[in-house]
């Protein structure tokens, strides 16, 4: 048999040596598989090991988690086709003649590549490498330039198909779809937010965001030329999350969809050949097999927390701080924040979410106001992924931050990239209590669509 060690002491050294080793630059999935197992060994017996298949076989057999490579394929696809570059330049000739029309469009840009990348990192690179050097050369004030990158960079998270959605919903055991359609109005008002704030600084002060000079213009028929040229690639988004919102087909199935329209619009883009598919098969090796081994090392670790009684522990611990529903709410999304500014957030999701939604099902939706237990998960499940847009943004350690450190201008100061993401920070704590305290923006699309 194993040693006993009190649940408060085991609490503290698990989570305590894993922020050790995070600390010391260890990757995420073999510090959560390796501390697991090592835990098992000395709190358990040969029994104990038992927990390592048995959490791992459920993922591996999971025909949901499938979504993942073929969404990060599609993505990949489109990037290597060169539509990207294409859309920036489109809605930049579209919208140029705005006062803070450029880091508007970069906005814009980044809320339908969205759409079509559910992963972060790829938009604020690429955005950073096409938008940044545009913005600067017209004399925008580099913190509104950067702020506006990285802010839509990281709606990646939010709108569909986001690849943490589908990872939540496993996790969660809830419905995908569902979860795609609730974080559809979040996403757009965020965006929203975002752009209102670049333009109404702009205006307010034309210096941040001068406007493009008239002979840099494009007349009304050249736009249309422009937008058409868009065709393909905004109807292949159309197509999948039509598919998925209508019911017709299952994310997998929409996802498998996107995938081979991925083929066609590479093709109509004269950029299909076998260096495009190879680079993009790569791609999508690496970024899933880095998804789903953080998901195998954290499953088993919080597994063994759980077991040794992790889940009554922090809901005593909860309910011994007196906090009413509300109060527990707001601590948790406090503590994911927190989180955020350290870990991963496939780690936050697979460490947080197995012992927190527990907790919220049992408070029960009549305590926040809400009519049914489908509508709080779901409601939970999108305020999670507000909040953890947060967490790309927030200093010392945002992804986003680093994304663009390194394809920004090297005599820009970190300090200066850090300060242009604390306006937009803001924007998205303000997003994430109007979503809190109206689930309305939440859950009365999912209710039209499902009924």
């Amino acid at each position: 048999m194993g040693i006993e060690i009190g649940i408060e002491w085991l609490t503290l050294i698990m989570f305590g040596s894993l922020l050790a080793l995070l600390m010391a630059g260890l990757p995420l999935a073999f510090v959560t598989g390796g501390l697991a197992c090592v835990f098992l060994f000395i709190l358990g017996d040969a029994q104990a090991l038992n927990i390592v298949p048995s959490r791992i076989f459920p993922l591996m057999t999971n025909y949901q988690l499938s979504a993942i490579p073929l969404f990060i394929f599609m993505a990949a696809m489109l990037e290597r086709a060169g539509i990207i570059n294409d859309m920036f330049d489109v809605i930049y000739k579209v919208m140029g003649g705005l006062k803070g029309g450029l880091a508007a469009a970069t906005i814009i840009a980044s809320t339908i590549l969205a759409a079509m990348v559910g992963v972060i990192g790829a938009a604020v690179v690429t955005m950073g490498i096409i938008a940044l050097p545009a913005m600067l050369k017209r004399q925008y004030d580099p913190k509104i330039a950067m702020g506006s990158i990285m802010a839509g960079g990281t709606l990646g998270i939010l709108i569909p198909p986001s690849i943490l959605a589908i990872i939540y919903a496993v996790v969660a055991e809830q419905s995908v779809g569902e979860l795609f359609i609730g974080a559809v109005i979040p996403g757009l008002l965020l965006s929203g937010m975002y752009i209102a704030y670049v333009v109404i600084r702009s205006y307010i002060n034309p210096a941040l965001g001068p406007a493009i000079p008239v002979e840099e213009r494009v007349s009304s028929a050249e736009k249309l030329r422009l937008i058409s040229k868009m065709a393909a690639p905004i109807t292949l988004v159309v197509v999948v999350l039509g598919i998925i919102f209508s019911g017709v087909a299952t994310p997998v199935e929409a996802a498998g969809i996107g995938t081979f329209g991925a083929f066609i619009v590479a093709a109509i883009h004269r950029k299909l050949d076998w260096p495009t598919v190879r680079e993009a098969c790569t791609t999508t090796l690496k970024a899933s097999a880095m998804v789903i081994w953080i998901m195998f090392g954290a499953t088993i670790f919080v597994g063994l927390y759980v077991l040794e009684g992790g889940q009554q522990f922090v809901q005593d611990a909860l309910a011994a701080t007196g906090l009413g529903p509300w109060g527990i709410l707001i601590l948790m999304q406090i503590l994911l924040v927190i989180l955020g500014m350290f870990l991963d957030w496939v780690g936050i999701l697979l460490l947080c979410v197995p012992i927190f939604v527990p907790i919220i099902k049992a408070l029960g939706a009549a305590a926040f106001g809400l009519d049914s237990p489908e509508d709080l998960v779901l409601w939970f499940g999108v305020l999670y992924l507000v909040n953890m847009q947060m967490s790309f943004l927030s200093p010392p350690f945002g992804y986003a931050l680093f994304y663009l450190r390194g394809v920004a201008p090297d005599d820009i100061p970190m300090t200066d990239i850090f300060k242009s993401a604390l306006p937009f920070l803001a924007l998205q704590i303000t997003g994430l209590v109007l979503c809190m305290l109206f689930p309305q923006i939440i859950t009365w699309l999912p209710r039209l669509v499902y009924g």
